[in-house]
C-alpha cells in the first residue's frame, strides 16, 4: 500500500467514475483531442484510448492507495447532499468486494479502446462509438461505486443507452431486435427493481447502502424484506443473467461488436451479481433467506442448461456459432456465481465474487479472440470454421490458437487458472450453506454444480479440438497470426489469469473481510 491521503483518494475516485462522461462530451466536439495531421476518425478513436487509458492509471492509484489492512471498511468517499427533497445523495465509495470490479472495468474499457484505434469497428460515426463507450464507462464505474440506492438505481440504468446503440449501429447481423431485446428486457426488470429500492428506502428512512448495510434489516420486517428481495432480485436477476430471464443474452452477444461483446460479457454481467451481495444481502438477509433455495435452484439449472446448450452448438453440422456459444457458456459461469450468493455463506461469497472477476477476463479475452478469428476467416460459424476456412489453427496461426485453447481450458476451470478457485468455492459452500437454509437441497445443488463442470469442459475441449486441431485443407490459406495490437490488448488479460489462479489471496483477501461483515450484520 502507498500512503496517499484520504482526500487524495476521495478525488481520485470521484476522477474516475467522472472523467470518462467528461471524455464523452469532449468526443463529440467539433475537434475532438488527436495528433496534429490524422484523420478526425483517428484523434477521436486516439482520444478514447487517452481518456480510458488516464483513467485505468487513476483507477490503479486508487488500488495502490488502498487501505488494504482495513478492507471491509468505506474508502475515498464523498457524501454530498444531490437532491434534498427526496433525501438523495451523491455517495460514493469503495471496499474490498467494489475495487476489484472497478480496476477490472477501467482495464477491460482501455483494452476495448485500444483495440477499436487500431481495428475500428464497422459502421459510421467514430465520435458516437467513443462517446457510447465513454458513457458506458462512466455508468458502470458508478454502479460499482455508488453508496446511494436511487444514485445505484441511476448509474444501472445508464449503461442501457450506450449498450444499445453499440449493439444496434455498429453490430452483425440481427443486430436491431437483438439491440431492442436487450433493452426490453432490462428494462422491465428495472421498473420492479426500482418499485423495491423505493420500498426499501422509505421503510428504513434512509437510501444510504452503508446506514442500511450496518442496521442489517433490523428496521424492515420480514414481510418487507421479502417484497423488496423479490422485486429488486428480478431487477438484477435480469442482468446476471439468471436463467430463465437469460434469453437476450445470446442474441445480444451474437449481433454485438467484439469491444461489446467484451463489455457486456466481462463488466455489465457482474453488475447484477454485485447488487445482490451488495444490497440484498445485507439490507434484507430474512428476506433474502427465504428466496435463497429458489436462487440456488434456478442458478444450477442455469448451469446444466447453459453447458448442455453449449454441446448442442458444438456439435458437429448444428451450424453453431462460436460467440452465441460462448455466451450460452457465460450463463453457466455466472450460475456458479449465483449459486454461490445464495449459500449466504463467507465461503460461498467469496468464491461468487472471485469467480465474477474471474469471469470477466476470461470471457472478455474469449470474445476478443472470436473477434480476431472473425477478421481473418469472415465467420463465426463452427463447422464452417472446422471444415473449411479456420481448420487447425495450431499449424495456420499457432499463436491464435493457442491464446483460444488457453481461454478454454481457463474457462472450464484448470487449476493454477482464475476460472478454478471461484466455481470450486461457491461448491464448497453450497456444501455446508448458512443455518437455516436447507442442507439437503444445497448437496443436491452443489452435485448438479459439480456435473456442470464436467459438462463445460466437455463442450469447450470439443471447441479447441474441432478450431484448432487437425489438418488443415490443402486450399486453406495461412491466417495471419497474432498481430502487435492484438498482442497489447490480450497479454494482461492473460497474466492476470494466470496470477489470480497462482496467488487466489491477492482478490480473497480484500473480499472476505468484508463479506464476513456483511454477513454477520456488523457495523462499518
Amino acid at each position: 500500500m502507498i500512503d496517499i491521503s484520504e482526500s487524495v483518494m476521495q478525488f481520485l475516485l470521484a476522477f474516475v467514475v467522472a472523467a470518462p462522461l467528461l471524455g464523452a462530451l469532449a468526443a463529440l466536439l467539433p475537434a475532438p483531442p488527436g495528433l496534429k495531421g490524422k484523420t478526425p476518425e483517428q484523434a477521436v478513436l486516439r482520444h478514447g484510448v487517452t481518456v480510458t487509458g488516464v483513467v485505468l492509471l487513476a483507477a490503479i492509484a486508487l488500488a495502490a492507495g488502498f487501505d488494504h489492512a482495513h478492507p471491509s471498511r468505506m474508502q475515498a468517499t464523498t457524501n454530498v447532499s444531490w437532491i434534498p427533497a427526496l433525501h438523495v445523495r451523491i455517495h460514493l465509495g469503495i471496499d474490498g468486494i467494489s475495487l476489484p470490479l472497478v480496476v477490472l472495468t477501467a482495464l477491460l474499457t482501455f483494452l476495448c479502446a485500444l483495440y477499436s484505434y487500431f481495428k475500428p469497428p464497422t459502421g459510421p460515426a467514430p465520435k458516437a462509438y467513443v462517446a457510447l463507450l465513454l458513457l458506458l464507462e462512466t455508468g458502470t464505474l458508478a454502479t460499482f461505486t455508488a453508496l446511494d440506492l436511487v444514485l445505484f438505481f441511476l448509474a444501472f440504468e445508464t449503461v442501457l443507452v450506450p449498450m444499445y446503440f453499440l449493439i444496434a449501429r455498429w453490430g452483425g447481423e440481427g443486430r436491431r431486435a437483438a439491440a431492442w431485446r436487450f433493452v426490453l428486457y432490462t428494462l422491465l426488470g428495472s421498473v420492479v427493481m426500482l418499485l423495491g429500492l423505493l420500498l426499501v428506502g422509505i421503510e428504513a428512512g434512509t437510501f444510504d447502502m452503508v446506514a442500511l448495510a450496518t442496521d442489517n434489516g433490523r428496521s424492515l420486517t420480514t414481510s418487507v424484506q421479502v417484497v423488496a428481495v423479490l422485486a429488486i432480485g428480478i431487477g438484477l436477476a435480469v442482468k446476471s443473467p439468471m436463467w430463465p430471464l437469460h434469453s437476450w443474452l445470446p442474441d445480444a452477444h451474437t449481433a454485438a461488436p467484439t469491444t461489446g461483446s467484451v463489455l457486456l460479457a466481462g463488466v455489465l454481467l457482474k453488475m447484477g451479481t454485485y447488487g445482490f451481495v451488495r444490497i440484498l444481502l445485507p439490507v434484507a438477509p430474512d428476506g433474502f433467506r427465504t428466496f435463497a433455495p429458489a436462487l440456488a435452484a434456478f442458478a444450477v439449472v442455469g448451469i446444466v442448461w447453459g453447458s448442455l446448450a453449449c454441446l448442442a452448438l458444438a456439435r458437429r453440422g448444428a451450424r453453431g456459432d462460436l460467440k452465441r456459444l460462448i455466451a450460452y457458456s457465460s450463463v453457466g459461469h455466472m450460475g456458479f456465481v449465483l449459486l454461490g450468493i445464495a449459500t449466504m455463506t463467507p465461503t460461498g461469497v467469496n468464491g461468487a465474487l472471485f469467480a465474477n472477476i474471474a469471469h470477466g477476463l476470461i470471457t472478455g479475452l474469449l470474445f476478443f479472440l472470436v473477434g480476431g478469428l472473425k477478421d481473418r476467416t469472415g465467420t463465426t460459424d463452427l463447422d464452417t470454421l472446422a471444415q473449411d476456412t479456420g481448420a487447425a489453427l495450431y499449424g495456420t496461426a499457432p499463436r491464435l490458437g493457442g491464446l483460444l485453447a488457453f481461454g478454454a481450458v481457463a474457462s472450464l476451470g484448470l487449476p493454477g487458472l482464475a476460472g478454478f478457485w471461484g466455481e470450486m468455492l461457491a461448491l464448497f459452500g453450497a456444501f455446508r450453506p448458512a443455518a437455516g437454509l436447507s442442507r439437503p437441497a444445497f448437496l443436491t445443488f452443489m452435485t448438479i454444480g459439480a456435473l456442470g463442470t464436467l459438462l463445460t469442459a466437455a463442450y469447450l475441449l470439443v471447441v479447441v479440438r474441432r478450431v484448432c486441431m487437425g489438418a488443415a485443407p490443402a486450399q486453406a490459406p495461412r491466417l495471419p497470426d497474432v498481430r502487435g495490437f492484438e498482442f497489447a490488448a490480450w497479454t494482461p488479460l492473460v497474466v492476470l489469469t494466470v496470477l489470480a489462479g497462482l496467488w487466489p489471496k491477492a482478490l480473497l483477501g480484500l473480499t472476505d473481510p468484508a463479506v464476513q461483515q456483511f454477513l454477520a450484520g456488523g457495523t462499518r
